[in-house]
């Protein structure tokens, strides 16, 4: 008796799923800690504010980091690869683009190279969904 398939196993067996979910994860922690300290949150990303009052430009930031843990965690509870590779995929312009402004704005080398290392992560976990998505579909 030949079988045609052999049984694939689940999306959360896979690497690229449990790469992603710390992405979620810090995504959202990222969103509340703008929102609880807009003035130390943009110290941290390397930007520092002039004054408290550009606080809210922070907050538009928050409001747009907490959409992305939402939908990564969306996709991830819908166990959908396809999807969540090409997120990642395009997503990569936010942590080079972090690189970039931080770099611009004057920050510390440490924390360039921490959005640096973040790229890197997420250029890594593109790479594993992309992996994994394919070994799915066949």
């Amino acid at each position: 008796m030949v079988r045609a398939h052999a049984a694939q196993s689940p999306v959360t067996r896979t690497l690229g799923f449990w790469l992603a979910v710390p992405l979620a994860v810090l995504q959202a922690f990222n969103a509340v800690r703008a929102v609880a300290d807009p003035v130390g949150f943009s110290a941290y990303m390397g930007a520092p504010l002039q004054t408290a009052v550009d606080s809210a430009w922070v907050l538009i930031y928050a409001l747009r980091t907490g959409f992305i843990a939402l939908l990564v965690a969306q996709l991830l509870l819908r166990r959908d690869l396809e999807a969540l590779k090409w997120t990642a995929l395009v997503a990569l312009i936010m942590p080079l683009g972090d690189a970039f402004i931080a770099h611009q704005a004057g920050a510390a080398s440490v924390i360039v190279a921490r959005h640096g290392a973040i790229a890197a992560y997420l250029l890594v976990v593109t790479v594993a969904l992309f992996w994994s998505a394919r070994g799915r579909a066949r």
